[in-house]
């Protein structure tokens, strides 16, 4: 034939576009181009597809080559268009199933020697290719246990150019190869910690599980040493397990970001970017190939931002869209990406930039204008969308020696999925599961809207201006969450009196 057609995809984030690459085969001046927009990657996948089929023993024909990657409107990026290109090129003149050929998509980037070499963000591309109905992959062989992780698709992984042709009826003999493997990536996970070593924190420990069982975030203030780092890092562990839907876009998520995936990670994610973090680390970004940040790789997962006055200004002021919206879009010149951001926000900062303000003995040796300029990092409208604000205090020796048994984290997960489980009962007939994403008009209006008596407080904090209206709705949601816990089908005061503390710090 020649005319030969075959499948890619072109990714935008996590969504992916399939990509019909098409070669065509003309007795004119032997030449190759590529056409469709592809970018600088793509456009030299002319020499590597060139040299893979010659030391495959597949030489290419020796006319005029076309390749047009439809629709030639959509930006496409990388090196993962190489082996598509390879199989239609060959498909023109090789004796192939062409049906077999047009009914695949080819993922994978090509070495010199014919090998396949495994490319980023092949679990989104595979997603993508089920969602629209191709039923069968070809993945570089070191990307074949990610590639399976999706249902319903025949996944083939291949080691060099030659098994993919073989695999469409090409009459040849591949030689044996040794696969090309992915190194090994190290990435953070949530640690296994214990929820009782947490000693003389109880209020905490009771804040956290507030926090985990609403998803609300949260805002640890204290001096070094009271236990906000250890509270942190034991949130995961008393969330519940990620379903297959999340489980798969945090997975897809870590493959885009170049990561090795070998199976789905139930843990929630756990994000604890350096305070050096720019704002493209925290967003995500890259010049054409747009690629997670922290705040994408923990969605559905807790981010954690440990010395917050450290940060620069703007890089915290960019967590305030994603907080508002759960998700988070990336514009550059060439591309437009878009990306979960539902995440659980945890917060520790410190009274000063030494530590001591406020603790009794210690010396603090800040001046005003540093302790003013410290706090300050963290404007007003990032604090007005964080739910629980805790202050913490270091814990006595004395206390620490006669401390009781404090909450398990076996314990904390069951009261956290037993309340997660009313929550979602009373939200059934509404598109909200947790009590963080339920909105303020359906909380102020909707069928269980706290009566006059009991949102008294809250109106009088409203009316004082110790609330905004943004705030006012935390409160109630941060109270349905305490009210889960209680068992509690309805507000009462002393939810909302308790939720207030939690925000303000306010005594009803």
């Amino acid at each position: 034939m020649t005319v030969a057609r075959t499948w890619a995809v072109a990714l935008a984030g996590l969504e992916g576009a399939l990509v019909e690459v098409e070669a065509d085969l003309t007795n004119q001046i032997p030449d190759f181009r590529i056409i469709g927009l592809p970018d600088k990657a793509l456009a030299e996948a002319v020499q590597r597809v060139h040299n893979a089929c010659a030391n495959s023993d597949l030489p290419l024909p020796r006319r005029r080559l076309t390749v047009n990657l439809s629709p030639a409107s959509l930006p496409k990026q990388g090196s993962g268009f190489d082996v598509a290109v390879a199989i239609a090129c060959l498909a023109t003149e090789i004796p192939m199933d062409a049906a077999s050929v047009a009914a695949t998509v080819h993922l994978g980037e090509l070495g010199l020697d014919g090998r396949l070499r495994p490319i980023p963000g092949v679990l989104p591309s595979v997603l993508a290719s089920a969602r629209a109905g191709i039923g069968r992959v070809v993945v570089p062989y070191a990307n074949l246990e990610e590639a399976r992780l999706v249902q319903g698709v025949e996944v083939l992984g291949a080691v060099s150019l030659g098994d993919v042709a073989r695999w469409h009826g090409a009459d040849i003999a591949v030689r044996e190869r040794e696969p090309v493997t992915q190194p090994a990536t190290t990435t953070l996970r949530a640690p296994d910690r214990e929820l009782a070593e947490v000693i003389g924190q109880r209020d905490a420990v009771d804040a956290l599980v507030v926090a985990a069982a609403g998803g609300h975030h949260i805002l640890m203030s204290g001096p070094p040493g009271a236990g906000k780092t250890m509270l942190a890092e034991r949130l995961p562990g008393i969330l519940p397990p990620l379903d297959d839907e999340a489980a798969l876009a945090s997975a897809s998520i870590r493959s885009l970001a170049g990561e090795r995936i070998a199976d789905l990670e139930r843990t929630p994610p756990f994000e604890a970017p350096h305070h050096s973090a720019s704002v493209a680390a925290l967003v995500g970004g890259g010049s054409r190939l747009i690629r997670p940040g922290a705040i994408a790789r923990a969605s559905d997962g807790v981010l954690f931002l440990d010395e917050a006055g450290e940060f620069a200004s703007s890089a915290l002021d960019a967590l305030r869209q994603p907080l508002e919206s759960g998700a988070i879009t990336i514009s550059r010149a060439g591309a437009t990406a878009s990306f979960p951001a539902r995440f659980q926000l945890v917060v520790a900062t410190n009274p000063c930039p030494c530590g001591n303000y406020g603790v009794p003995g210690g010396a603090c040796v800040c001046p005003p204008i540093a302790i003013r300029r410290y706090l300050g990092r963290l404007s007003g409208p990032l604090i007005d969308r964080i739910d629980i604000e805790l202050s913490m205090r270091r814990v006595s020796v004395a206390h620490a020696g006669a401390a009781e048994p404090g909450t398990t984290t076996a314990e904390a997960k069951v009261r956290v999925g037993e309340a997660r489980e009313r929550a979602a009962r009373r939200l059934r007939a509404t598109p909200w599961r947790l009590n963080a994403q339920v909105s303020g008009a359906w909380l102020r209006q909707g069928p269980l809207a706290p009566p006059p008596v009991v949102r008294r407080p809250l109106d009088a904090a409203l009316h004082r201006g110790s609330l905004t209206l943004r705030g006012y709705d935390r409160v109630l949601r941060v109270a349905w969450s305490l009210a889960d816990l209680s068992r509690h089908d309805r507000l009462d005061a002393q939810h909302i009196g308790r939720a207030l503390f939690l925000k303000r710090g306010i005594t009803a």
